[in-house]
């Protein structure tokens, strides 16, 4: 079986959506499925509308395009600011994108006309992570000329918290977004039908705060895929961790010592490598590196543990078992492995639907036009 590969279980995805969608929905909160982390495939997407998401989004336009051209029936959200010259591409594939600059709102409005489209704009309002988002005070006017516009329906206000700085979603920045949801209103009218809280790292909060105020509407992607909520990687109760395992092969089994010989100076990822004399170590090397994976966010199985790593290598201890040439040795990934896992040309998937697994072949650069 080709090697390295993904093996993703549908139904451990779909258990962890619909698990999440019933517990916020009893909160009045709708989910947005993020597929960015799997590039929009659309085998996993169909999971998530099965599960009951309330609609699709990423970050990526060429994902959006993807679950189009697989014939994906969905509501389909860019939650990336578009960029100004996809403006085009962004009315013709998404329904809606979050905005944060009036001059990429115009392009969108001029773009929606020429195809006699309406399309929607969520404004992102800047709450102290400091990504994107329209700072507090500017809102109003924003939300003002976001109404002028011809072809743009305002469809609400979000956050995003946790991401660039980690800033905790909690009371107080989600109860400033609600205040800010209804100072909008009582000036402009019920213009705003959804609040988005944020993201995966909102569960915490929203699972567990007796007020939920306006928000209405969180993004997830990682809670669903890995079963851990994104502030302190921890497995939320009830979902299933291993939904995704990365495989690799064995290429070298030997005894090797536990340090290097010779002067050592930066290796090839700029570190130079620290370690203890524990005398002859048994060592393995998969045929996986830094071009495949984040190494540093693997979990290796019981009993073995992860010495380093190159492009195209990852070098493991193996503890009192010599693993035979030819191997596979499954991981758990974290967001980061995961992510580049998937955009990795060079890792397989393996899709299991119940009994009967396929495989996808590794990702290979889009073309632009839809």
């Amino acid at each position: 079986m080709t090697s390295p590969r993904l093996e993703i279980d549908l139904s451990k995805i779909r258990h962890n959506a619909r698990v999440l969608v019933n517990r916020l929905g009893k909160r009045g909160i709708s989910v947005s499925g993020v597929t960015k982390a799997f590039l929009g495939l659309p085998d996993i997407a169909g999971e998530l509308l099965a599960a009951g998401v309330s609609g699709l989004a990423d970050s990526r336009i060429e994902n959006i395009r993807t679950m189009r051209r697989a014939a994906v029936k969905a509501q389909m959200t860019l939650i990336r600011s578009p960029m100004i010259g996809q403006a085009a591409l962004v009315v013709r594939t998404a329904n809606t994108s979050l905005n944060t600059e009036l001059d990429v709102i115009s392009e969108l409005s001029k773009a929606a006309r020429d195809i006699g489209r309406v399309h929607g704009v969520l404004l992102m309002v800047e709450l102290g992570d400091l990504r994107e988002g329209i700072m507090p005070a500017d809102l109003e006017d924003a939300v003002r000329r976001t109404l002028d516009f011809p072809n743009i329906a305002l469809m609400g206000i979000g956050t995003n918290l946790a991401c660039r700085c980690g800033v905790v979603p909690d009371t107080r920045n989600m109860g400033e977004l609600s205040q800010l949801a209804n100072a909008i209103e009582a000036s402009f009218g019920p213009v705003l039908p959804i609040v988005s809280g944020g993201n995966s790292s909102n569960l915490d909060w929203a699972l567990g705060t007796a007020d939920t105020g306006r928000i209405n509407n969180l993004r997830l992607g990682e809670s669903i895929l890995l079963g851990c909520e994104p502030l302190h990687r921890q497995p939320i109760e009830g979902l299933h961790t291993d939904a995704i395992t990365l495989v690799a092969e064995v290429i070298e089994s030997k005894i090797k010592p536990s340090q290097p010989t010779g002067a050592v100076a930066e290796a090839a990822f700029g570190t130079a490598i620290v370690s203890t004399d524990r005398g002859p170590v048994s060592q393995a090397i998969l045929a996986l590196g830094q071009m495949d994976t984040d190494p540093a966010g693997l979990t290796p199985p019981p009993g073995i543990g992860i010495l380093g790593s190159s492009s195209d290598h990852l070098v493991l201890d193996t503890g009192r078992n010599r693993l035979p040439i030819g191997t596979e040795v499954g991981f758990q990934l974290n967001y980061s492995a995961l992510i580049r896992s998937m955009a990795s040309p060079f890792v397989t998937r393996l899709i299991q639907h119940g009994a009967s697994p396929h495989a996808q072949p590794a990702p290979q650069p889009a073309e632009y036009a839809i």
